[in-house]
Parts: structure tokens; sequence; C-alpha cells
């Protein structure tokens, strides 16, 4: 099977509108991670803002410290740090990271399940919007589509940088580091040069998403509006995206199942992101 990349017809939303969305409780759309700088000196301190809205634009994330489940820092070298534990001493997350190592750095994080619950056709318009197919012919199947949703989900986020060049050595920005639904790059985008494509893999519950939606948002450094393009994965769970001009890229995707346990939720859902940049 081939790769596929759609150009989204998606439409931006205003504002307000997005704002009224992350105001509201169904707030389970795009999650990233998003650093001051992308690339620094080796020895510098970064801090990670994180965020959640649509179109690779929102507000910061309120969740507190209590939602996260783990935080890890992966250091060139494949040097694993748990950053958990003193990430969340306090009600607010601490996101700060030192990158001491030349070469990238990956910092992922992953939440806890959050509960939202949504009227039929707010749950039906929102299936059809991140489409999510399989889970509206279930819902059909199953003569669901009248009924309110109960959703559980979680995010898992990871955001890859550099501090000072990238060492030929150097596969942090290839290495997984767990989480159930994730996207890894198969080349090192600070490596690459303008026109070049970036395969990347999808990777749900430690096997290749095969047929997985990812969404690519794609923000030039020189101010153009931001691109919006949809990738499907192969057989073996690998879709490609030009890197046309120098940008910042957020990619990001999201898995839906029934619920295992029905007394909790409905379904359960995870949404996976990966943030980087592309100097060119």
């Amino acid at each position: 099977m081939p790769f596929s990349v759609v150009p989204s017809a998606r439409p931006r939303r205003l504002l307000l509108a997005a704002l009224a969305l992350l105001a509201s409780a169904a707030t389970a759309h795009e999650f990233w991670l998003r650093p001051a700088r992308f690339v620094v000196q080796p020895g510098a301190r970064v801090h990670v803002g994180r965020w959640v809205g649509q179109d690779f634009a929102g507000a910061r994330w309120p969740g507190q410290s209590s939602r996260v489940e783990e935080l890890v820092h992966l250091k060139p070298g494949n040097l694993r740090t748990d950053l958990t534990g003193a990430a969340t001493q306090a009600d607010s997350l601490q996101t700060t990271v030192a990158l001491d190592l030349p070469g990238t750095h990956v910092l992922a994080l992953r939440t806890n399940e959050a509960l939202i619950s949504m009227k039929a056709e707010e749950f039906t318009a929102y299936l059809k919007e991140e489409g999510l197919e399989d889970i509206l012919y279930l819902r059909t199947r199953r003569k669901l589509t009248d009924k309110p949703a109960k959703e559980a989900y979680r995010r898992c986020a990871k955001t890859l940088l550099l501090a000072g060049s990238s060492p030929r050595a150097d596969t942090t920005w290839r290495t997984r580091v767990g989480h159930p639904l994730e996207i890894v790059a198969e080349q090192n985008p600070y490596a690459l040069r303008v026109g070049a494509s970036l395969t990347i893999r999808v990777w749900r519950n430690h096997l290749p998403a095969d047929r997985q939606l990812v969404q690519a948002w794609v923000r030039p450094l020189d101010g153009s509006p931001v691109q919006h393009l949809q990738l499907h994965t192969n057989l073996n769970g690998r879709a490609m995206l030009r890197l046309s001009q120098p940008a910042t890229v957020l990619l990001a995707a999201v898995h839906m199942a029934p619920h295992p346990v029905p007394a909790t939720a409905d379904w359960q859902s995870i949404w996976a992101s990966l943030t980087f940049a592309f100097p060119g």
C-alpha cells in the first residue's frame, strides 16, 4: 500500500470558537509540546509549553500535575531520565529541561485518562471531523447513533529538539519511548534539506499502525499561513511528509476503541503528537 498525502479541506476555526471549545468539557483535540526554542546551544535550559487546540493554534493546557502519568527526557546516546517525580512535585506542572549534551533530545509526556461526555449529535460530528470512520460505523451497527457518549481520553505528546549539532552516531530522534500510540521520525529532520521527504512511522500498542490517519500542520518560518495535510500510513505504519520550506511541524494522530471497562466509559481514545523544527 503506497503512502497517501491529501491536502486538507478541514476549515480553520475562528479564535473565539477555538477558545469556546477549550473552555468546554469537550477538549479532546490536539495536544502538543511547544518549546520556547527548538534549536539551542548545548547546556541551555528550555521551557517546553503544553498546548491544546486545533489547527496548530490554541491555548496553554490547563491540566495540573496530577494528570501526568509519565514525563521522560531522552538524551543523545539514548540516555533516559524520568522527570515525572520532579515535574509533578507542585500542583503546576514543571517542564523546563536542560539540554546539556550536543545532539537531539526528546521530551515525552503521557497523561492518565480523563472523561468527557457528549450529546449524540456532537459526538457524531466530532468523529467525522477526526476521521474516525470505524467508530462511526460501529455506532451505527450497534444502533447507538442517537445515544450520548462518554469517552475516556489520554494524551501522548513528544517534542524533538536539537542542542548544537547532531553527531552522526546520534539516533535519539528515532527512539521509541513506549507510548500506546506513538509517532516516530525515521530520519533526523534537523539533518534534512529543503525538498526532502521525512518518513514517519506510527506505532499502536507496540505494533505498526496501518491505515492510520495522521494530521500534519506545517508553520513556515517566514510567517506565511499554516499548511494542513492529511497523511495515511501504509501497511507498515509509515507515511511520508515532504518538507518544502523551513518550518515548525506538528503531527497528530488519534485512535479510538470501545473502552475495556464499559462501566467507566463507552469509548477510549489515545491522542499522540510529535513536534519538531525543520531549519532546512
